[in-house]
């Protein structure tokens, strides 16, 4: 394969809208961001982390060490759960405005670097707060420059517009996308994720995995969004078993993360649809369930039923998991059910079931998929009409294995 014959030690920018310095050894750039800090007279920072990601992977020492060199100060909030939610957005803020704070690192996967943009809007709106951010109560029109310092290979939130974060009261899990929180600069180095655990490998890796299949198949899929779908599903289906067998694999660990920005990039150009909808509820009502494994356990369904509106596209990008499909309409049942085959090869062996939710839950993420702010947007996008029985027939199909 041709993957061999590049050197992973070779930091290159993978240039979008954001500067992404890619590569063993990237979190070396953060020297340069440093410079750049001081240069535009930044030398206030808030860093937005979880308790443990920024520490256990040795990202603080590098970053610690690049901003005292160029005498940036800084603040921590290291309270970031999974599922972030709007109070912790706040209390971050205050703690941001309070410092002075004239831009922020977000260091750790989706959750910490989704945080980080959050705040930079509302340190530029300071009369706004996380829920009016996520209730569409104002479009924000400038943002303090984010750095994203990424810690998974499955968000894509590095190299994107996008944003979420949980309304817990509401039940609530709307996404953002404006451009202005695309981060100036985000580091992507696999050295970052060889501590990242088994179930965390697997789950962001799943998270891209439906990156690509929703953007490849949204009304506004595009050559090029779908193009990248191929490739990733490619690489996913090559080196997740080898990193799930050895962490320590960096070549391994380097093409899933290149997987994991180029599918980012592929739904910041063909956006989302269902299963992103429909997981938001779960793991609004459950926050402590990972976003990946709920997309998981809905995928064969989603695809179940978009595979006879985009039989061709789907029987393409998802030849290396499910091989010898035609591209027929009829297939729908078959590639369902390879795809969820191959999930449970790799580890995931849940369904909603047994995730606590019940038949009797299906009208309320129903409505909540129909409900939530922003998530019309992706249903009005999805191949196929976002009709009540089809999200509530998705549910139902996922509560149990096919």
């Amino acid at each position: 394969m041709w993957e061999r014959k590049v050197n992973i030690y070779n930091v290159f920018e993978l240039r979008c809208k954001t500067t992404c310095y890619f590569g063993v050894g990237a979190i070396e750039k953060i020297k340069d961001i440093a410079e750049w800090l001081s240069s535009s007279k930044k030398d206030k920072v808030l860093i937005v982390s979880d308790p443990v990601a920024y520490k256990v992977t040795g990202a603080w020492d590098k970053v610690e060490k690049a901003l005292k060199e160029r005498n940036i100060g800084y603040v921590l909030y290291d309270k970031v759960t999974p599922n972030p939610t709007t109070d912790q957005i706040d209390e971050a803020t205050k703690i941001g405005r309070d410092f002075g704070a004239e831009a922020v690192i977000g260091i750790g996967g989706g959750s910490p670097i989704d945080t980080a943009k959050s705040v930079a809007v509302l340190l530029e709106h300071k009369d706004k707060n996380a829920r009016e951010l996520y209730e569409g109560k104002f479009i924000p029109e400038r943002a303090k420059p984010i750095i994203a310092i990424n810690t998974t290979h499955g968000t894509g939130t590095e190299v994107d517009r996008f944003a979420v974060a949980s309304i817990l009261e509401k039940e609530y899990k709307p996404a953002i996308a404006y451009d202005v929180i695309y981060p100036t600069f985000a580091i992507d180095d696999p050295q970052l994720m060889v501590t990242l655990p088994y179930k965390q490998t697997l789950y962001t890796s799943i998270d891209a995995l439906n990156h690509i299949t929703e953007a490849a198949t949204t009304l506004a899929r595009n050559p090029y969004s779908i193009l990248l779908a191929k490739e990733t599903v490619r690489l996913i289906a090559t080196y997740l078993p080898q990193a799930l067998s050895n962490p320590n694999d960096l070549n391994a660990r380097y093409y899933l993360l290149y997987a994991s920005a180029i599918a980012g990039i592929s739904f910041d150009n063909g956006l989302l649809h269902f299963t992103h909808a429909l997981e938001h509820p779960l793991s609004a009502v459950k926050p402590e369930l990972a976003h990946g494994l709920g997309l998981a356990m809905l995928l064969p369904a989603v695809v179940k039923e978009i595979y006879p509106s985009t039989a061709e596209i789907l029987a393409e990008v998802y030849e290396p998991i499910v091989p010898g499909l035609k591209g027929n309409p009829a297939e729908a049942e078959k590639i369902a059910k390879g795809i969820e085959d191959w999930l449970f090869a790799m580890g995931v062996t849940q369904k909603l079931e047994d995730e606590g939710f019940k038949d009797s839950d299906i009208e309320k993420l129903t409505n909540l998929a129909l409900t939530t702010p922003s998530l019309d947007l992706l249903l009005s996008v999805a191949p196929i009409k976002a009709e009540r029985e089809v999200i509530a027939r998705i549910y139902k199909n996922s509560l149990r294995r096919m």
